[in-house]
């Protein structure tokens, strides 16, 4: 095994002796050592569980004669980062929580790994320290949570928490209504309960075949997800007997599967940022433009919100990611034939899927849309490409042009929005807020809810080199490339500029000559950092592109 350089033979003898001085017995030493990654802490909602999914792993572990070692990884819950200078902190805390989790499985050489993620970041963070380490690797996640209910009956979640402080300023929501949204949007431990990023992610992870089926969707509160720990925690050890390792399983084929169940799910915009750093560490290109390629297949087959009005707690009831799939699978749209955590194929593990909820799923032939759930827009606005959640697009506002309204950070852009300085028609610019810019890529979701909940969302268009939460409706355009701190064109907008966007045709027009932009270039310089010292600092440095998926270099 490989953990037998610190178990076995006399040069292992001062490992074993510290690994006695943990408790471990020679019996327990003589088993595969399965390290447990758990991510609970007390101050993100969808990791205050964790600490009992931890330990129905390891129950599962040592049921299948193993001998589990649990060892932290960090998470950081983004909508108490949001609005302030925590969110440059949240995206980069994907690369610390793959470079800490490889140091710790290289320095104490386990036989396999289960990673317990659930939140926006901790999720790829794994799956790229999966990737790179290379060791058999199981996913189990902490689950969703489930919806709120505002005291009139009324289902609710975090994204409408979010647009009812617009509504508030725009006096179309009282205090005691801001209260209720309060108490009720998010009422039980759990990732929030819309197909924002955390679920998405979750769910990717089962359509890439590194997690067992309900991963995604059996919420937090349920016990079916204690089982599902401990299946797990039984599954790492087959998967150690038979040498499956996460380059066997997220291969090319995986990839396009999930980018496939990724439209078909309506997922939030930063898949677009994890999927590409997770095949990054596998050794694979995922190329921007291949969403593209891929949404004009797929029909999208699901409205969570905040696109529609069901739940992660109404997709699992409805058959969850694996319903999802036989669709797909049936109508020839998925690669069945690849490899997965179960050991079997991912066709073997559908059979017998059934979706027993036709307003929940879909049935291909009868989608939401034609089209997937993301789309990629092109033009001399964005040369290298920026994203945009279509399924969450009011079919109004798919074509608009509108005036530039120019911003340099977010925080002034949330000001003149609270202010009413924005109007029916605006294109609201936000930049210098990309990977290297911010630094840190921050999360949009203030302004587009404020934009939302003040009823803009069909006559605003909001434009990035930022990212939104996978919580953002609307015509929200993000982590247009290259950046603003790059030299991107986006620096060069100026208040008034006419922007046109055409999401159907994947286009983003900046309506001024290619000699006015030559000249505006000529006289461009870029602004100070706003952070010179620090893990920021040495991150701004190091961060690629975000069509590249903002990875270190």
């Amino acid at each position: 095994m490989r953990s037998d350089v610190i178990t076995t033979g006399v040069p292992a003898a001062p490992n074993r002796s510290l690994l006695y001085a943990l408790g471990y017995t020679k019996e327990e030493l003589q088993r595969p050592l399965i390290g447990v990654v758990s991510s609970y802490n007390e101050i993100v909602p969808g990791h205050m569980n964790l600490d009992k999914i931890a330990q129905a792993v390891k129950d599962g572990i040592r049921a299948a004669g193993g001998t589990p070692v649990e060892f932290p990884a960090i998470a950081v819950c983004d909508g108490i980062a949001m609005g302030h200078v925590g969110m440059k902190y949240s995206l980069v805390t994907r690369d610390i929580i793959a470079d800490s989790t490889e140091a710790m499985a290289m320095a104490h050489q386990f036989d396999g790994l289960v990673m317990i993620p659930n939140c926006d970041k901790n999720v790829p963070g794994l799956l790229m320290a999966a990737a790179r380490v290379n060791i058999p690797t199981i996913f189990v996640s902490g689950g969703p949570m489930l919806a709120g209910r505002l005291s009139d009956g009324r289902r609710t979640c975090l994204s409408h928490m979010f647009e009812a402080v617009g509504a508030h300023y725009a006096g179309k929501l009282d205090d005691a209504g801001l209260e209720d949204y309060e108490q009720n949007a998010c009422p039980t431990c759990g990732s929030c309960s819309g197909m924002y990023t955390a679920n998405s992610m979750n769910c990717l992870t089962e359509a890439i075949g590194m997690a067992l089926r309900g991963n995604g969707t059996i919420p937090a509160v349920y016990s079916a997800r204690l089982r599902l720990a401990k299946h797990a925690g039984m599954q790492i050890i087959e998967l150690v007997k038979n040498n499956i390792r996460p380059r066997d399983i997220m291969t090319p084929a995986a990839f396009h599967n999930a980018e496939t169940v990724d439209m078909a799910l309506g997922c939030s915009t930063n898949t677009m940022l994890h999927l590409p750093a997770i095949a990054h560490e596998c050794g694979i290109r995922l190329d921007f433009d291949m969403a593209n390629e891929i949404s004009e297949k797929t029909p999208n087959l699901c409205h969570l919100a905040p696109a529609g009005s069901t739940y992660m707690e109404d997709l699992d009831a409805a058959g969850g990611v694996y319903a999802v799939m036989a669709e797909l699978e049936e109508a020839g749209l998925l690669d069945g034939s690849v490899l997965t955590v179960t050991g079997k194929t991912m066709h073997e593990n559908l059979a017998g899927a059934v979706n027993r909820n036709e307003e929940v799923i879909r049935p291909v032939d009868r989608p939401f849309s034609a089209t997937g759930g993301i789309a990629v827009l092109k033009g001399n606005l964005a040369p290298d490409g920026c994203v945009v959640k279509q399924s969450a697009v009011a079919p109004e506002m798919m074509h608009h042009t509108g005036p530039a309204r120019v911003f340099d950070c977010e925080d002034d852009a949330i000001a003149a929005i609270y202010a009413g300085k924005i109007v029916a028609g605006d294109v609201v610019v936000i930049r210098y807020e990309g990977p290297k810019g911010g630094p840190g890529m921050r999360e949009m979701l203030n302004p587009t809810s404020a934009i939302a909940g003040m009823g803009l969302d069909k006559d605003v268009a909001l434009i990035t080199d930022g990212r939104f939460s996978g919580a953002t409706r609307g015509a929200s355009i993000g982590h247009v490339s290259p950046e603003a701190a790059s030299g991107g064109p986006i620096g060069l907008v100026q208040e008034g500029d006419l922007i046109a966007i055409d999401i159907p045709g994947h286009t983003i027009t900046l309506q001024v000559s290619d000699e006015e932009l030559q000249r505006r270039r000529s006289t461009w310089v870029c602004p100070e950092p706003r952070i010179k010292t620090g893990y920021l600092a040495r991150y701004a440095r190091m961060v690629s592109s975000a069509d590249r998926g903002a990875v270190l270099e």
